[in-house]
């Protein structure tokens, strides 16, 4: 009925094969400017592992090319307003460029804060306005020939302009769905967050972002974002970090692939009881008590997680609103039931009958999550380890549920002798039911540029386990 260890049923894998990049020139740095536009009323306010001994298997490794000139830099906003795709693409150029050849507190050289903010603005009014589970399926799949689900990205910027190319950027017969964590933990969140923003704007239709338990204000005050931010932006950091949060908010929180595939970061939800109380006289409606502590959980709605309330900087642990910190925290188990996740204190722990009952329930074929490394899969008896860049964690008379993770050699900062050395994937559905996940994995891009990372890789919570929930933002 359940199996964590057959990829192969009604699936296939391709393994792609990254070069390695060349070095790139010194850019003089220009000085930063500043906006004070803002649009989030609502927002609260060691040494680089390289990788540069992982092998990549080409038979006789070709010579490499020369290195390219530098970008236009700084990079502007256009004068028409409107970003393009050639705008993008300079971006991505001028990312990867920056990455090799300029200091991180140089930064506002190469994007200065104007830009940031019209880019982070034009996305944002986009986002804020998609429901909590965005539905792609009619007219928008009607001339895609294939769609792309990604999973954890976690700033490794290298990994994932190889994975946009390797897959086929976005286009108007290509959708990617990403199912979070664009920062933390690796050197470059900050350019992998604006650079899918980028794509977000010119191709709304074409590219979903979903959110990461990563995009909160707790997570990214330990694992790294929030000092990336201040260290590329200097005094306009808080600026910058308070606007990415603004953004976070607004990420929603799933999607439904044409009707059969349901995607989140870290999986399925339950259902909050009400109970109605007694009728107070005078008035007309009776008041409605939430016991979200029942110890009876139930799967719950989609009616129900439309309903929730995305905009909190950290998806609440108790209360009312648990339906977020669900979708984003939640772990599949091989033990049946549905139960609270003790272990990360948030969230809960599915079985392979639940998947089962939620597949079923919702006419659907596929769960694809994300959420967990090589790092937390070495510590999950009976799941399959994240070796490949994806597991197949429950196989059921109804459909499967996978778990995809496309950051290979992750995490970039690793305290251990031995790296983990995974490869990453991601997941291409094709027409006409988009429901049959064929697995293209790759192995990172090397050598990585030398850089010091953003939090105390060695002391720092492992697999965002046992966290803090007193450090958490409470939602109000």
């Amino acid at each position: 009925m359940l199996s964590n260890l057959d990829h192969n049923i009604s699936s296939s894998t391709v393994e792609s094969r990254p070069l390695e990049p060349s070095p790139a020139p010194a850019l003089e740095p220009r000085p930063p400017t500043s906006s004070d536009e803002d649009f989030f009323s609502s927002t609260s306010i060691a040494s680089s592992s390289s990788s540069e001994d992982i092998q990549t298997n080409h038979s006789s490794p070709p010579l490499p090319p020369a290195a390219p000139p530098p970008p236009q830099i700084p990079i502007s906003w256009p004068a028409s307003g409107a970003i393009s795709r050639e705008w993008v693409n300079e971006l991505m150029n001028a990312f990867e460029w920056a990455s090799r050849a300029v200091p991180p507190q140089e930064f506002p050289s190469l994007l200065p804060v104007e830009v940031f903010d019209r880019l982070i603005l034009s996305a944002s009014k986009i986002l804020h306005k998609e429901k909590n589970c965005v539905s792609i399926e009619g007219e928008e799949l009607g001339r895609v020939s294939k769609v792309v689900v990604v999973g954890d990205l976690h700033g490794q910027l290298h990994d994932v302009l190889f994975l946009l190319k390797d897959a086929g950027y976005p286009g108007e017969d290509r959708i990617f769905v990403f199912n979070g964590d664009y920062v933390d933990r690796g050197a470059w969140g900050l350019e992998t967050f604006l650079l899918l923003l980028a794509w977000k704007v010119i191709l709304p239709h074409r590219v979903f972002l979903l959110r990461g338990n990563h995009e909160s204000k707790y997570c990214t005050s330990v694992y790294g974002f929030e000092k990336e931010v201040s260290c590329k932006y200097g005094d306009k950091g808080k600026h910058v970090y308070r606007k990415c949060l603004g953004c976070f908010e607004g990420l929603p929180l799933a999607s439904i692939i044409a009707g059969r595939v349901y995607t989140a970061h870290g999986g399925i939800f339950r259902s909050i009881p009400s109970t109605p109380s007694k009728r107070y006289k005078g008035k007309k409606n009776r008041k409605v008590i939430v016991d979200p502590n029942s110890n009876a959980l139930s799967l719950g709605s989609f009616e129900e997680l439309s309903k929730a309330r995305r905009s909190v900087l950290d998806p609440p642990w108790e209360g009312q609103n648990l339906i977020p910190g669900d979708v984003l925290w939640s772990d599949p188990s091989m033990d049946p039931g549905l139960s609270p996740n003790k272990e990360r204190g948030i969230g809960l722990l599915w079985g392979p009958d639940c998947t089962e009952e939620f597949l079923k329930k919702f006419d659907l074929k596929l769960i694809i999550r994300s959420h967990e490394g090589p790092d937390a899969r070495e510590k999950r008896p009976g799941l399959g380890q994240m070796n490949e860049g994806y597991t197949i964690d429950h196989v059921v008379d109804s459909g499967k549920l996978i778990t995809v993770f496309s950051a290979p050699d992750y995490p970039q900062f690793q305290a251990t002798d031995e790296r983990y050395r995974n490869k990453g994937a991601y997941i291409v559905l094709e027409p006409p039911d988009f429901d049959t996940p064929v697995f293209h994995t790759f192995d990172a891009i090397t050598p990585r540029p030398v850089v010091n990372p953003y939090y105390d890789y060695e002391d720092v919570i492992d697999s965002d386990e046992e966290l803090d929930m007193a450090s958490m933002v409470p939602a109000t």
